[in-house]
């Protein structure tokens, strides 16, 4: 079959939506989770270190680490980690031995366990996930540290030696 006559060639005049370059945010802000850079502690394997630059961690072994930063952390139902950790968010099916300092949402899943000392912003606890050890709520406001006011010196009624 021959082209209508009248119909303009398939690329001219119409616009085709640009493709976002790598690495580029979303409309949420955050690249795509391709573009991301995203460290996978598989099944079977066992890491000890301090990871400074990846975006997102996915624990399916087993992680020791004394300071670990990231955007997101998550643990799955056969994954372990031990040491001390800040993230904006987390998700826990596995199990967390330490300190985590979450400044989003830290989620529990029904087969997680979180132990230690947790920090989080927002919490949800799946049926059957555990929590043990002392948990913190990040607030927006931190209350102001108390000030000690010292009452004035009581003055002398006796005049001053000139």
């Amino acid at each position: 079959m021959a082209p209508k006559p009248n119909s303009p060639p398939a690329s001219a005049g119409m616009a085709r939506p640009a493709a976002p370059a790598a690495g580029a945010p979303r409309a949420g802000g955050r690249p795509e989770t391709a573009d991301r850079r995203t460290l996978v502690v598989g099944k079977g394997i066992s890491l000890q270190g301090t990871v400074t630059e990846a975006e997102k961690l996915i624990i399916e072994g087993t992680m020791e680490s004394q300071l670990l930063q990231a955007q997101e952390l998550v643990i799955t139902h056969s994954g372990v980690f031990k040491g001390e950790v800040h993230v904006e968010d987390a998700e826990i099916a596995g199990v967390f031995d330490g300190t985590l300092t979450v400044n989003g949402s830290l989620t529990i899943r029904s087969t997680g366990r979180v132990l230690g000392v947790t920090r989080s912003r927002r919490l949800s606890v799946e049926d059957g996930g555990q929590l043990s050890g002392k948990m913190e709520m990040i607030t927006e406001a931190t209350p102001p540290a108390p000030t000690v006011r010292m009452a004035p010196a009581p003055r002398s009624t006796e005049p001053a030696d000139a």
